[in-house]
């Protein structure tokens, strides 16, 4: 018999995993004998659970910092080593393939054949070629019209499994109540509520075979709800990817996003309403060019706010996604907007007031400026957001977070909410886009 190849896979605690799970979870041919983590702070030096890695893998898998990865390649002689995050440039993933080769090991990509599960029911995939471009209120979108049609409907999230793992691995989200049972972090409640304010049922976890079994139940169509700029999970009869014209050209430089792209049935231009001309003519070139079949659907992401007019005359405190801003690179959102539409004075610099692990975020990415990331992956995360907030110098807080971050944290300054949907400008439409799965 030939030896076991080697394996070490490269992630951040969400696509990693599943392509552990769905192809070398019990593929004999194959010994995983890492994971790398990255871009989620607090996963290295655990242990992927015995419980959920297979027979092959008794005492569980180590995950270990990225940093590590040639000298673990090295150590342990690895064969193969799997790159298996998402929403990073091109030459990114080049530059860590060329590590991975120098230090002896091959490098590989798995795509959708090895990786998309079949499901019994209809899928419609919501994907992005970014992170923040606007997959959360298009989800919603898409949940809204099937139900109007008289379908149950199920939105299957995109992993983010930041806690024990053994108790992820399937988890139902139908009411407030299964959110605090099951101790979840800001960005798993931002995913979560909006759905759940709607009346549609939400999984996630770490095992999306488990999980879409469940789903299958109690489901007529399952909506796979993307997160960062990753590949669906699940085959789709309906595949949906958007663009964003404030980063033209980013539909066709960053990874998996192209994929995304050129997987699509139909492509969304979100945002189109606070872009300029050449930034959406960016777009649809690149979209006529890499997938000319696609149908190409406009929209804008309009902005809701109560209370709107208390920010006149205010220094404020913005405060936007927390991903959005880090990895996705962006420097402004609906917060930002808001705040100059309704006459705000002046936008407070949180960095001058970020305590712990807010001040190392800044450090790490410093173009975000005078904005402050809603993040939240663990209690300590919360925390010390709570305190950079109550140690401004604001006179108001703007939360444009996809939830009330006042649920969570105890702010001692007024704040108002800022919301956005969805709304598709002409035609074609979403509702004629669904006709495949209505």
């Amino acid at each position: 018999m030939m030896e076991a190849k080697k394996v070490m896979i490269m992630g951040a605690a969400g696509r990693d995993f599943h392509n552990f799970n769905v192809y070398f979870r019990d593929n004999a041919q194959y010994r995983v004998v890492a994971f790398t983590a990255t871009q989620i702070p607090d996963i290295e030096g655990r242990v992927y659970p015995a419980q959920l890695a297979g027979k092959l893998y008794p005492d569980g898998i180590p995950i270990y910092a990225e940093e590590e990865l040639a000298s673990l390649i090295r150590k342990a002689k690895v064969d193969q080593v799997v790159f298996a995050y998402s929403d990073v440039p091109h030459h990114y993933v080049m530059s860590k393939a060329s590590t991975v080769l120098a230090a002896g090991a091959d490098f590989r990509l798995m795509g959708p054949g090895t990786t998309m599960l079949r499901s019994a029911k209809p899928v419609v995939a919501v994907t992005a070629v970014r992170t923040g471009v606007g997959k959360s209120q298009t989800t919603r979108r898409v949940c809204e019209i099937l139900k109007e049609k008289g379908k149950k409907v199920v939105a299957v999230r995109h992993p983010m499994p930041y806690g024990d793992l053994t108790k992820q691995v399937c988890q139902r989200f139908a009411d407030y109540e299964d959110l605090d049972r099951h101790k979840c972090t800001i960005e798993e409640r931002e995913e979560y509520e909006p759905h759940i304010d709607r009346g549609v049922i939400v999984y996630a976890g770490v095992d999306y075979g488990r999980i879409l079994a469940e789903a299958e139940k109690e489901a007529d169509v399952i909506v796979w709800d993307g997160g960062n700029n990753d590949i669906s999970f699940y085959k789709a009869d309906v595949y949906l990817t958007l663009v964003d014209p404030h980063r033209p050209g980013h539909e066709i430089s960053y990874h998996p996003g192209e994929t995304n792209l050129r997987l699509a049935d139909g492509v969304i231009i979100n945002k189109v309403e606070t872009a300029d001309i050449k930034g959406i003519g960016i777009v649809q070139e690149n979209i006529r060019r890499v997938n000319p079949g696609a149908v190409v659907i406009e929209a804008a992401s309009p902005i809701f706010i109560e209370g709107g007019n208390s920010i006149r005359g205010k220094k404020v405190l913005v405060i936007e996604d927390g991903p959005t801003l880090t990895h996705g690179e962006m420097i402004y959102g609906a917060g930002v907007i808001a705040a100059k539409k309704y006459g705000a004075t002046a936008l407070v610099d949180p960095r001058r007031f970020a305590v712990g692990t807010l001040k190392t975020t800044y450090e790490k990415y410093p173009h975000i400026g005078t904005l402050l990331p809603a993040m939240g992956y663990g209690e300590k995360q919360v925390r010390d957001l709570e305190s950079t907030i109550n140690s401004s110098d604001a006179e108001l807080v703007v939360i444009a977070t996809p939830i009330d971050l006042r649920r969570i944290i105890k702010m001692n300054k007024p704040a108002v909410r800022v919301r956005y949907e969805l709304q598709e400008i002409g035609e074609p439409t979403l509702n004629e886009l669904l006709g495949k799965v209505i």
